[in-house]
């Protein structure tokens, strides 16, 4: 089910800031509009079927490019603007905007496909020797104003901190970008035709936003806006498809895509809308789609014997879903009905093994349970997560939650000091330095020396530890 995570910290905007190619028409201005709009934070996405879906769909891409598919980070970003962009490293950033704006598999698959043109092009390092060339001043402006906004939830305030640094730095993003926007199309559609994708989605969604080229550019979307969609471009897209073998030109993506990308579409708009999903399916709309979205809808309005009664439905004619199994038990933990949650979560879990987020939960319903019983098999479920995705923060929260249980069951001080040392890895994945470094510090002083969590929290320590000070300085007895 999906989760939202708040954009809340000044080092992450900060990181996020500097690390995107197309930095300043970008992030500023779909987190001003975005806080002013919806009069709250921005909004990371996590769901196991969404993130399952897109790597499905673009992996094929990413070996084309020559890049390894599991190296890539596929982001989704809770906010009805229309962008996509890849930041520092390998990580595609999508807006649900975006992704509900999409018809198609063929569509969605040719935006990612550009954004991965952008990462095999090399454009992130370019970008960061164009971003030299702009205002420090100007950029620091940026970045001061659009963290402001997070923390004070005022999107005016960010746009008025912007708008003399935006008008100075972002002509220069929108220079280089002009220049590799063209490299990037060029780039994607070879990925396309190597995967044995038809270049036509790529066309249709570029001619989906043709018309904003139109419009004053303070009401263009924002992916027209940091992506500039010039008629050269369209014409080489158009000419690419025209050029390509008929068998290529007419492919179709297999039939699962298209319902995949259906349900994708369907479960973002019961969740992020459901008086809107509501209105627009009916129970009398048979298909698995408008039933899932009603399933949501319902449960995120608090009609929850509407919503299991639907998704009953749907488990009865798709028994071998994990997601519909994971949407019942995510209703039933938030409704207190924790032990069947769990059943419900291990049956998902069954049915997709590999799934990080799938793990996350099923380990959190455990833990939920208070019993004895179940905390050994929570703390497996957790590390088995920590280990498909090792910087997920809230893992290890409930990491140090499970270990806490341990330690109040065993009264041994070690697991005081694994609950410690998970505090530490959850501060490291939120950028929090100076606390993981203390927390580290603490959880050495109660893990066994030379014990390998002793010597992650011991890596951790000098990680963090401030340029130039000693890590050691302090250290008393046999810690090290």
């Amino acid at each position: 089910m999906l989760t939202l995570r708040p954009l809340q910290k000044l080092a992450a905007v900060t990181a996020l800031m500097f690390g995107f190619a197309n930095l300043l028409a970008s992030i500023a201005p779909a987190m001003a509009q975005e806080s002013s709009s919806r009069g709250e934070q921005i909004e990371f996405i996590r769901d196991a079927e969404i993130e399952n879906y897109l790597h499905e769909l673009a992996d094929p891409v990413y070996r084309a490019a020559g890049l390894d598919p599991q190296s890539i980070t596929i982001v989704v970003v809770g906010s009805n603007v229309v962008n996509a962009f890849v930041a520092d490293g390998m990580n595609e950033f999508f807006y649900t905007g975006l992704l509900l704006l999409t018809d198609t598999p063929e569509q969605m698959v040719g935006v990612m496909a550009h954004e991965t043109g952008h990462i095999a092009g090399g454009h992130l390092i370019r970008g960061r020797e164009a971003m030299d060339n702009a205002s420090s001043e100007a950029i620091l402006g940026m970045i001061l104003a659009a963290a402001a906004s997070v923390a004070a939830r005022d999107g005016q305030a960010a746009a008025a901190g912007m708008s003399g640094s935006e008008q100075i730095a972002e002509r220069s993003f929108l220079g280089f970008s002009r220049s590799v926007e063209a490299s990037a199309d060029a780039a994607g559609m070879s990925f396309l035709d190597k995967s044995g994708i038809s270049t036509r989605g790529m066309l249709e969604f570029f001619k989906k936003l043709e018309d904003q080229n139109l419009l004053p550019e303070d009401r263009q979307t924002e992916y027209v806006r940091t992506h500039p969609l010039t008629a050269d471009r369209i014409q080489a897209v158009q000419g690419h498809l025209d050029n390509s073998p008929p068998a290529l030109r007419d492919a179709k993506l297999p039939q699962k895509f298209y319902e995949m990308h259906e349900r994708m579409k369907a479960k973002l708009l019961g969740y992020l809308e459901p008086e809107r999903a509501l209105l627009r399916y009916t129970d009398k709309d048979p298909r698995i789609p408008a039933r899932y979205a009603l399933a949501i809808a319902a449960y995120r309005t608090s009609q929850l014997d509407r919503a299991t009664k639907l998704v009953d439905g749907l488990i009865h004619d798709e028994p071998d879903n994990p997601f519909f199994y994971e949407l019942k038990a995510q209703m039933l933990f938030e409704n207190g009905r924790v032990e069947d949650a769990v059943a419900g979560y291990k049956k998902a879990n069954d049915l997709l093994p590999n799934s990080s987020l799938l793990k996350q939960a099923y380990g959190h319903a455990l833990i939920e349970s208070k019993s004895p019983a179940n905390i050994d098999l929570a703390i497996k479920e957790l590390l088995e997560s920590n280990r498909l995705e090792d910087r997920e923060p809230l893992t290890w929260r409930l990491l140090a939650s499970a270990w806490g249980q341990k330690a109040e069951r065993t009264h041994d001080v070690q697991y005081d000091g694994m609950v410690t040392y998970a505090l530490a890895e959850e501060a490291v994945a939120n950028g929090k330095d100076k606390v993981a470094g203390q927390l580290a510090t603490r959880a050495m002083k109660a893990l066994p020396k030379g014990s390998p969590y002793w010597l992650r929290a011991q890596d951790i320590k000098l990680s963090t530890a401030p340029e130039g000070d000693d890590p050691n300085k302090h250290e008393k007895g046999g810690d090290r």
